[in-house]
């Protein structure tokens, strides 16, 4: 999949730049903060963060839209993103929405790298 491919890439960057940990330590910080359970993140490789980024944002787009729109909003993804969104079925859209998370937080966690030093 385009979408799992591309999230793959992000946290693959996100390793090379020592930043692995840091991105999924923000990526659990912004989801409690939103009320979303995903406490399984620690301790998992880059493919099953991607796979288990996916799972939660279908369920919430299908059962708890409320949440998903709550999360995207605390996680900060730009609204222009969305409208470039490709929308074709619900996992296709979980996959891209993944990598505009990932994008997001990757940024997030550069910027507090940058300046924390």
């Amino acid at each position: 999949m385009i979408g799992e491919n591309e999230a793959l890439q992000i946290l693959e960057t996100a390793a090379t730049e020592a930043l692995y940990d840091k991105l999924v330590l923000q990526l659990s910080k912004d989801f409690e903060m939103a009320n979303v359970s995903m406490d399984e993140l620690t301790a998992v490789s880059p493919r099953e963060v991607v796979v288990l980024l996916r799972e939660k944002i279908y369920r919430l787009i299908l059962e708890d839209f409320t949440a998903y729109l709550n999360l995207l909003y605390v996680i900060d993804v730009p609204e222009k993103a969305f409208k470039e969104l490709e929308l074709t079925d619900v996992v296709e859209v979980a996959d891209q929405v993944g990598c505009l998370i990932l994008k997001r937080e990757l940024l997030k966690v550069r910027l507090k790298d940058k300046f924390s030093n």
